[in-house]
């Protein structure tokens, strides 16, 4: 088994053909094929099926392209520990809260295109519960969640917190200087994320607090789907204001906050605690830090309060940032 077995195997398995992942690992097909074939001698099974669609994963396939992930992952962290000569170098793979892609995404592509030529930055996008299985998995390399659940395998520091805010149609009239309060909104049908989504719990220990029944015309987790039901007439939702702010720019949404003290979501900043952080992962994450401290200051980032220069807790308090 080698590294070309496993390249060749994870490209087949993201484009589902033999053919397809020659040419995106720039060799002749019968290659490709002879790696797969030495592959499945090697661990004794076959990985993939000649399905409908080209080529399926087996059951076994499935679970060791999980392996394999990971196992190229790592060894792309090793190399990004041996810094070249000209500077920091390296993959880094930074997960970012849908919300949050917009305003932050762009730019940091651009800053460390600038500051960090040789960083190969990718950005993936999630919710909590899936960044934060990625981060344990190795998958990502830090992440941005809505305040987590303490855990053993991540250190985290808080960054930042906001107000949420209740949004709908422009006909609803809200608006940015008339804060609601939950209970005026209690009999609208409403639209919120699956739980244990983190807008979701937060919206359902107030309720319980004030002892209020929301209507759920619907549930999602994808953002835009959310928005989009709202857009058609379907109901209300729950969002924090950074989701909302060119849809209530283009007139397409009205919003206000909410006025309920508990109803405020805590970014924070959350990095693995079983393995090194490297040099590229720590530049990358200073410049994504730096970047949402720069955002509120310049009023991009509406109702939020920073938290970082705050004191934290000592378990809070990542020591990697600084060597």
């Amino acid at each position: 088994m080698d590294i070309k077995q496993l390249r060749a195997l994870l490209t087949i398995a993201e484009t589902g053909s033999v053919t397809k992942a020659a040419t995106l690992l720039h060799l002749v097909q019968p290659a490709v094929s002879r790696q797969l074939r030495l592959l499945e001698e090697d661990v004794g099974t076959a990985l993939f099926a000649r399905g409908r669609y080209g080529m399926e994963l087996t059951e076994s396939g499935q679970i060791f392209v999980e392996y394999a992930r990971r196992a190229l992952a790592e060894l792309d962290r090793a190399r990004s520990e041996l810094q070249p000569a000209g500077g920091v170098a390296g993959v880094v793979t930074i997960g970012l809260l849908p919300s949050t892609c917009d305003l932050l995404a762009g730019v940091l592509v651009s800053n460390v295109a600038r500051d960090y030529p040789a960083v190969r930055l990718r950005i993936s996008m999630g919710y909590t519960g899936n960044l934060q299985n990625w981060l344990e998995l190795g998958e990502v390399d830090a992440a941005l969640l809505y305040d987590p659940k303490p855990s053993p395998t991540m250190q985290v520091q808080p960054l930042l917190e906001e107000r949420l805010w209740i949004v709908g149609r422009p006909e609803a009239g809200f608006q940015a200087d008339v804060p609601v309060d939950l209970k005026q909104v209690a009999g609208e049908s409403m639209i919120l994320p699956n739980a244990p989504h983190g807008i979701r719990s937060l919206v359902e220990q107030a309720c319980a607090s004030a002892g209020i029944e929301l209507s759920i015309a619907a549930e999602t987790n994808a953002m835009s789907v959310q928005k989009g039901l709202v857009v058609s007439g379907l109901g209300l939702t729950i969002l924090p204001s950074i989701a909302i702010v060119d849809d209530v720019a283009r007139g397409i949404l009205s919003a206000a906050p909410l006025s309920d003290a508990n109803l405020l979501r805590k970014i924070v900043l959350a990095l693995p605690n079983s393995r090194r952080i490297p040099v590229a992962v720590r530049c990358v994450v200073e410049l994504l830090v730096s970047q949402m401290s720069d955002a509120i200051k310049l009023g991009k980032w509406t109702t939020a309060r920073w938290l970082a220069d705050e004191p934290a807790p000592p378990e809070a308090k990542i020591s990697h940032l600084k060597g």
